[in-house]
């Protein structure tokens, strides 16, 4: 690492940021090819911003990206790390002309698209109205602007009449909330869309509306509801209807991870494995599917083997970076409870070769999931050993059969009594319980046993 990067990834740190120093396993142009409108840069930027082999090629492929919106304050953004990072790099020089000439043209378009609309609402015409108001939101997005563009697209919702309308305002509002990391207002603006369109644009919606909601659900840490979602989107539907917000990769990765996460074995079987429409996303990304198997074959550190070699990948991720550490962390104490069950004793070097490493201490992990009341242990420091507290099975089979003889006698008792009733042709008042029916037997088995 140059002294120039050594600063810079100084700088990140100091700031918090994630710095991640192994080389991940995509290459950067092809990764990028999946993505279109601005997901492309944030996506660029992040990297640049946190992987430390790809660091310069990420923040000149966001210059040029930068270059072809016109967003000023991206370009600058991206030039200052880049000026940090690489500054004999020729793109970590400023662009003096083209900023002054773009922000020039920023001010006239958003001059001449407010006086549009003023117009339009001056002529009280509504379908101008919405399109102005759209044209002057995709401008504002455009330029950074997203503040005004979620103003600007929630004015058009008085102004729209066809279903179609109402789902493009709402994938607008959703577009700005995604970038804000306004997970709630994300979810907000998808209930509006569900609904009003017709069979032939629900199917094309679907997977835009699971995905969304899947990313939404996962930013608020509600993890087994965002996998899901993302377990339940159509693998048939082209991904160019999502693909500014995710690829069919991602989707695979999002869902593969949240549901070993969250679900266990049988759900891991029958809601990703079995799942046929997921599997198409799956096929994508093999190692998640590898992951899963492993899993729910009981190869516990195959799986997180598997899942650690690709850990640079998925923090370098824009909606998944931040909770990584926390996903892997739920996956790793499945793991190790799941490994203790079928025994009573394990020794903590077996424990160690399983799940440990040269800088990662299961004794201390078994510590912090035994106070948490994860995982129902003790450890013997002394013998080295891990004893699992089970039930006495003894005691659970004798509680068992008691309250089995308990709820047989309390049968037995109830069905004398009535029969008892029944044969002495006796009848009595008292509430009767919800139902139509009549007769000795039917209008006996329809009043309390209180009443008797």
């Amino acid at each position: 690492m140059t002294n120039h990067l050594l600063n810079f990834f100084t700088v990140i740190d100091n700031q918090g940021g994630i710095i991640v120093r192994d080389a991940p396993k995509f290459d950067l142009d092809l990764y990028i090819q999946n993505y279109r409108g601005r997901t492309r840069f944030d996506r660029l930027f992040l990297i640049g911003r946190s992987s430390v082999p790809l660091c310069v090629d990420a923040l000149k492929a966001a210059t040029a990206e930068a270059k072809r919106g016109r967003d000023t304050q991206r370009y600058r953004e991206v030039v200052e790390h880049l000026r940090i990072a690489a500054p004999n790099e020729p793109e970590a020089t400023f662009d003096q002309a083209w900023l002054e000439s773009t922000e020039s043209a920023n001010r006239n378009e958003t001059h001449r698209l407010t006086a549009e609309l003023k117009g339009y609402k001056n002529n009280l015409i509504k379908e101008s109205i919405r399109m102005g108001n759209e044209d002057l939101g995709k401008h504002l997005e455009s330029i950074g602007d997203l503040n005004g563009a979620a103003e600007s697209y929630s004015k058009m919702r008085p102004d729209v009449s066809t279903p179609k309308q109402i789902v493009d305002v709402g994938k607008h509002l959703v577009r700005v909330s995604l970038q804000r990391r306004e997970w709630s207002m994300v979810s907000a603006h998808l209930s509006k869309m569900g609904g009003n369109q017709n069979s032939e644009d629900e199917k094309t919606l679907q997977p835009y509306i699971k995905i969304v909601s899947g990313i939404a659900l996962m930013g608020q840490e509600r993890f087994h509801e965002a996998a899901i979602a993302f377990l339940a989107a159509d693998a048939e539907v082209a991904a160019s209807h999502y693909n500014e917000v995710a690829s069919p990769n991602d989707v695979a990765i999002y869902g593969g991870l949240l549901a070993l996460a969250s679900m266990d074995r049988r759900d891991l079987q029958t809601k990703v494995l079995d799942n046929s429409s997921f599997r198409t996303f799956l096929e994508r990304e093999p190692h998640i599917r590898r992951a899963v198997t492993q899993f729910v074959n009981g190869r516990y550190s195959a799986c997180i083997a598997t899942l650690e070699s690709h850990r640079p990948d998925y923090l370098l991720d824009i909606y998944l970076q931040k909770h990584i550490p926390k996903i892997y962390d739920e996956i790793r104490n499945k793991c190790i409870v799941q490994y203790l069950i079928p025994f009573s004793r394990v020794k903590l070097d077996t424990m160690q070769a399983a799940f440990g490493g040269p800088d990662k201490f299961v004794e201390d992990e078994l510590f912090t999931m035994i106070k948490a009341g994860t995982l129902k242990a003790s450890v013997n420091t002394i013998d080295k050993l891990v004893t699992t507290v089970s039930p006495n099975s003894r005691l659970k089979m004798q509680a068992d059969a008691l309250e089995t003889a308990r709820s047989y006698e309390k049968q037995a008792i109830d069905r004398l009594r009535r029969m008892s009733i029944a044969a002495a042709d006796l009848e009595f008042k008292g509430q009767r319980r919800t139902g139509g029916m009549h007769g000795l037997g039917a209008s006996v088995d329809m009043f309390d046993e209180t009443t008797v």
